[in-house]
């Protein structure tokens, strides 16, 4: 069961023009490769990529990796997902902009999960793949025989909650471990400072949380027989449930967890872009955002605010604060309410939604622009969600401020006026009275 909130595209947009606009190198803060002789030479932003219009838009707005699924053998089966030939272009589009690449290989395989990996993994050889995500033992042993010098990332689903196993981890040749997400920053610092130098530690920072232990549940599996830890999970944890008395069939109670409602498994969302300070002393090196199944919108929002507040971070350490407008802009995003799950205690009632599994959003995504044509101010866009002519809308690019503008003078593909473009991927043209460029983003605050 997964809530669409915007219209999500196929991947079929030209970006060949995205270097003439471009340059991820940023001014302030240089990129530096990880190596494996410091632990934290630079704070990763690490993003989701569902599919390659999602990478390319992750990377543009800021990510320093991504991470990613092939066609099998991930734990997001519903998302649209890399074929070899995207994965291809994926990967050259990001080390082409200084960015990394992960692929999640990180489902818990039955003997029949495995038989087919050897060979994808040689269908996959001769492309650069930065790292690979694991949390099998026998899908680690497999990549290392087949790619000894390659490195790997020890997935959350392991559920890594101590310094021994980090050492057994790093002692078999991971070079990275996501740590669980239900460590304290007190417990991921005593890690920190109790693992080899050379062994990075990656955590969770913003997005959906799973109800059970490292996403180890088997609801999902029961339920309706898709397999949580196979990439078929259908989210049971978001519905809402009622009992029945065993005598009385067809009489359904509700269950209260307290007098304000139902949805007793429905967890808060996790966001951590006001602690920046207490992750990179706790010595996480990668901050990693959620959200596979989320839109191209959702990931460029995200990506682009924490690239904000890190940035910021590390110009002026001492003296950073959090800026209450990033709070604002992931809001403009769908989201459920924000907890900061085990980081500093131990999630109480308060972490739950009780009322309504669905998804806050206070703007919707209507249109990504494809050019902008500086003689007659005219930007033509490929249209994502309904927006009519006098419209007021918001622009969001990479490296500038928000921009608000009306629409006026809107044009199908043919050059005849319309009052409305409502077609999903309709190109439209319209006046701004001020330069954007192609895959700044444009979105239309709701009213309802």
């Amino acid at each position: 069961m997964n809530i669409k909130e915007d219209y999500n595209p196929d991947n079929e947009v030209n970006f060949q023009n995205d270097l003439q606009y471009i340059d991820m190198q940023q001014e302030d803060v240089p990129l530096t490769p990880m190596s494996s002789e410091t632990k934290k030479p630079q704070i990763e932003l690490l993003a989701p990529a569902g599919d390659l219009e999602r990478l390319k838009m992750a990377i543009t707005y800021g990510a320093d990796a991504v991470y990613l699924g092939g066609q099998v053998f991930g734990l997001r089966a519903a998302a649209k997902n890399f074929s070899v030939e995207d994965l291809e272009e994926g990967v050259a589009f990001a080390h082409q902009h200084n960015a990394k690449v992960y692929l999640t290989l990180n489902i818990i395989p039955h003997d029949e999960d495995l038989e087919g990996l050897p060979s994808y993994l040689e269908s996959i050889k001769h492309i650069p793949i930065d790292a690979y995500i694991v949390s099998d033992p026998g899908t680690f042993d497999l990549i290392k025989e087949m790619f000894p010098e390659t490195h790997i990332h020890i997935s959350t689903q392991a559920n890594t909650t101590n310094t021994r196993t980090l050492k057994f981890w790093h002692r078999i040749g991971a070079q990275r471990v996501v740590i669980a997400r239900e460590l304290s920053f007190e417990e991921i610092k005593n890690i920190s400072d109790n693992t080899p130098d050379d062994l990075e530690l990656e955590a969770f920072v913003h997005g959906a949380m799973c109800i059970s232990y490292s996403g180890r549940c088997l609801l999902s599996n029961y339920m309706i027989q898709r397999d949580a830890n196979r990439g078929e999970c259908a989210h049971p944890c978001r519905w809402k449930y009622s009992i029945v008395e065993e005598k009385r069939p067809g009489e359904y109670m509700p269950v209260f967890e307290d007098e304000t409602g139902t949805y007793f498994f429905n967890s808060k969302d996790l966001c951590l872009v006001n602690h920046i300070p207490e992750l990179v002393k706790a010595g996480i090196t990668s901050l990693k955002i959620e959200g596979r199944m989320k839109t191209a919108h959702y990931v460029a929002t995200v990506v682009r605010v924490y690239r904000m507040a890190i940035d910021t971070y590390l110009k002026d350490p001492d003296n950073w604060q959090p800026d209450p407008a990033w709070m604002e802009e992931l809001n403009k995003a769908s989201h459920r309410p924000f907890t900061t799950g085990f980081y500093f205690e131990k999630p109480g009632p308060e972490e739950h939604i009780y009322e309504d599994p669905k998804q806050l959003r206070t703007y919707d995504f209507v249109a990504k622009v494809l050019s902008y044509n500086s003689s007659t101010n005219t930007a033509t866009v490929e249209q994502r969600n309904r927006f009519f002519d006098g419209d007021n809308l918001e622009i969001i690019s990479p490296h500038k401020p928000l921009q608000h503008f009306t629409v006026t003078d809107l044009k199908d593909a043919d050059g005849q006026a319309i009052d409305n473009a409502p077609h999903p991927k309709q190109t439209v043209s319209f006046k701004v009275p001020f330069e954007v460029a192609p895959n700044d983003l444009i979105r239309k605050e709701r009213t309802e």
